[in-house]
């Protein structure tokens, strides 16, 4: 059983960051893709950042690059997000995500691609 809690979220103004984090239980490292997503009321879910395992590549959607960073504790079982130079476009609720790609997290911003997700954290940005 995997299970994926977030937490985190808060809101902000622009120009702040903050982290956010995804703790894991179960099997979920076992899975070679880590992702963050995101959905903002009336969009779709958005892929946003993926790590995969054991490279420790990284990938970002072109809007957060230089911005986002993702990292992971394995031995913590936790996924992180940093979230930095916010904008308001950036308000959404940010999921994290497990699941078995091949290769790995070769479909990383796709939410069919993944197996497991946490319930979701809000991030809200002010101008």
């Amino acid at each position: 059983q995997v299970q994926l809690v977030e937490s985190g979220g808060t809101s902000k103004q622009a120009g702040g960051s903050l982290t956010l984090s995804c703790e894991s239980s179960g099997s979920a490292y076992s899975n070679n893709c880590m992702a963050w997503f995101r959905q903002a009321p009336g969009k779709e879910r958005e892929g946003v950042a993926s790590i995969s395992n054991p490279s420790g590549a990284t990938y970002y959607v072109d809007s957060v690059k230089g911005r986002f960073t993702i990292s992971q504790d394995i031995a913590k079982k936790t996924l992180y997000l940093y979230v930095g130079s916010l904008k308001p476009e950036d308000t959404a609720t940010y999921y994290c995500a497990a699941g078995w790609q091949s290769p790995a997290c070769a479909a990383w911003n796709l939410p069919s691609s993944f197996n497991f997700w946490g319930q979701g954290t809000q991030v809200t940005v002010s101008s």
